[in-house]
């Protein structure tokens, strides 16, 4: 789950707003993100000035060095640059296995009326780059390296986003995150298909059976680390002597591994030997408490989380040191200057990521196959798709299998730096456009979502005229507070007002906010969302699993589809749509209530709530005033 934004309870007047508008001004963007790309970026630079150093040719020199491992007189032999890209890669893929895996079974691809929108314009953004780098490279060997432009570098396109991209990103770093899932699933099918050369049967087989137990492994109770360790490394070596990249083992792999969200049976038992530790220290209790815990959550989590530090920090920068060190010679750039294979790679980079993944978002928003999500407006859209076209990791790895020339491999290299640039200062102009044309602080004023009584939690009639929007959280005090002047604020309107529910969990001053909004939208499920919201504020004391549990059971609900539906990803995605909404608008308090669709600050007493609602009520009447005098002048013209 992306990272909620700052937030604060009781007073919805923002305090300190040129010092709140610092802090926010990049949310949602975790700082491992930033150093990551930072690390990338600073590996690059490195490598090109190595490479550049005027005496010796100590880069080359250093990258061909060799390292060999035998057993037995048979072995495998690479040289430095090769132990990066084929071995050291492989747990990079793996990571980005576990990622897509995840993504596709409860993350934000989960859903398909979620997922069509990035899933559409990720594929255009595989298509129509490689149909523009062929156009310039439509004949000779170059031809064949037009997998080079088709991937988007996540570490560096996030690590763009973190620093140019508009003041709240909100569900456009969410979008982009799941056109990347599918834009490295494209990659790495393009480099399985079109980047093997020749198949060998017999180690094949040997993978498949490595990768049979693996799958298998899920059923083992212990020592299931070791024994994913050593069967890795067994369809590594297997899909390495078949001539099909062993990079791909990662991804084979990773996608063997189960994930689940976490389930309540594995946490209370690992709770029980928490205590039994607790009221027994010792090393078997000890042991037996972290093999409870790490069982609690999913193989796929714990993968995830352990490996990515390592693959962020270390691997992708060693990677570019590895392979961006291009001389940049007056020759070279020359060369690079009149190459098709250059134009061939900045062309379908800059334009092709551009003009595929805007155009079909704006195309499968036209058709209303999809629809994107509240704020993230087509030149939002823009702004990332220019970022895509920072393709730099997969790129120069693809680099190396599909061109045998050092001068031309050296000639694709060039392209790819200077796409990322252009990409890079393309993507913050379209973003200081649009911040300019769309300035945040007006859409921090008006609601980002209308009320959509097929979606959203209304109390009265769906059809009213007046409405009244509350973001909160069940374990917030004022929030229950304030349920007596809405009460009194409905009674006062009746059939003319509806009220409605939005989540906005503050996560830094309340443990259970997220876990009591997604048990409101699992009782929402079984019809009973307003049935539950009281027991919580009632007990807001309270709100542990078994708590909202026991309010589930007094309300007669399915306990078992209750709990489940509190894991689901449309439960989890509900939730976390309301927070990013609430990001967007630079909501940052609870409760904070929008009229008829404009954020109200100050008191949120039932007089003041029903004064501004009565003077909405007038202004609504005005306009209904005009539009049917309007409509009279033009019937009248007509009749003329």
């Amino acid at each position: 789950m992306s990272a909620l934004p700052e937030v604060t309870e009781g007073d919805s007047l923002p305090r300190f707003p040129r010092l709140r508008r610092v802090l926010h001004q990049r949310r949602g963007f975790s700082d491992s993100e930033k150093t990551g790309a930072a690390l990338l970026l600073g590996a690059t630079v490195l490598a090109l000035v190595w490479a550049n150093l005027p005496f010796g040719n100590s880069y080359d020199e250093f990258w061909s060095s060799t390292v060999s491992l035998q057993v037995s007189g048979t072995g495998i032999q690479l040289d430095f640059r090769a132990l990066v890209n084929e071995a050291l890669m492989t747990l990079f893929f793996f990571v980005v296995g576990l990622e897509v895996k995840r993504e596709f079974a409860v993350g934000e691809l989960s859903d398909r009326s979620r997922a069509i929108v990035p899933v559409a314009a990720a594929v255009a953004g595989l298509a129509i780059p490689a149909a523009i780098f062929l156009l310039f490279n439509h004949t000779g060997e170059t031809g064949h390296a037009w997998g080079v432009v088709i991937s988007s570098d996540t570490a560096f396109l996030l690590g763009a986003l973190a620093l140019v991209g508009p003041r709240l990103p909100g569900h456009l770093r969410i979008f982009l995150l799941a056109l990347a899932v599918v834009d490295d699933v494209g990659a790495l099918a393009v480099i399985a298909f079109f980047y093997t050369d020749q198949v060998h049967f017999l180690p094949l087989v040997v993978a498949a059976l490595g990768l049979a137990i693996i799958w298998s492994l899920k059923y083992v109770r212990l020592g299931q680390g070791p024994a994913y360790l050593v069967f890795s490394v067994v369809v590594w070596g297997a899909l390495y002597a078949s001539g099909v990249q062993p990079t791909l083992a990662g991804v084979a792999i990773a996608l063997l591994i189960p994930v689940y969200a976490p389930r309540r049976r594995e946490v209370e038992r690992a709770a029980e030997l928490s205590r039994a530790f607790r009221q027994s220290p010792n090393p078997a209790y000890a042991q037996a408490a972290v093999r409870g815990l790490l069982n609690s959550v999913s193989v796929n989590d714990r993968l995830h989380t352990l490996y990515s530090p390592y693959t962020s920090f270390i691997i992708l920068p060693v990677f570019a040191l590895a392979n961006a060190g291009v001389k940049l010679s007056g020759e070279t750039l020359a060369a690079a200057f009149t190459s098709p294979l250059t134009w061939g790679v900045i062309a379908g980079l800059v334009v092709g990521k551009f003009v595929g993944i805007t155009g079909m978002t704006a195309l499968v928003k036209a058709l209303k196959l999809g629809e994107l999500a509240p704020g993230l407006t087509l030149g939002r859209v823009a702004g990332g798709a220019a970022l895509s076209g920072i393709g730099f990791t997969i790129s120069l790895f693809i680099i190396d299998l599909a061109i045998d020339d050092p001068r031309q491999q050296d000639e694709a290299r060039v392209g790819v730096l200077a796409a990322s640039l252009i990409a890079f200062v393309l993507g913050w102009a379209i973003f200081r456009i649009v911040d300019k044309v769309q300035p945040p602080s007006r859409m921090s004023l008006v609601l980002a979502r209308p009320v959509d009584p097929r979606r959203d939690h209304i109390r009265g009639a769906a059809d009213a005229k007046l409405s009244l929007v509350e973001y909160g959280d069940f374990e917030c005090p004022f929030c229950s507070r304030a349920t007596g002047s809405i009460d009194e604020v409905r009674a006062h309107f009746g059939d003319q007002l509806q009220y409605v529910w939005r989540h906005l969990p503050l996560t830094k001053v309340h443990p259970h906010a997220i876990l009591a909004a997604r048990a409101s939208e699992a009782a929402a499920l079984q019809g009973r969302f307003f049935d539950l919201s009281p027991l919580m504020f009632s007990h807001q004391d309270e709100l542990e699993l078994d708590d909202l549990l026991a309010y589930a059971a007094t309300l007669g609900l399915d306990l078992n589809r209750f709990e489940e539906d509190m894991r689901s990803a449309d439960v989890v995605n509900r939730v976390r749509d309301d927070a990013i909404d609430a990001e967007l608008m630079d909501v940052h308090s609870t409760p904070t209530f929008f009229i008829c669709g404009k954020r109200h600050f100050g008191p949120y007493d039932a007089a003041t709530l029903i004064r501004e609602l009565e003077n909405s009520k007038e202004m609504f009447t005005v306009a209904e005033a005009k539009r049917l005098e309007k409509a009279q002048q033009e019937l009248q013209h007509r009749g003329r």
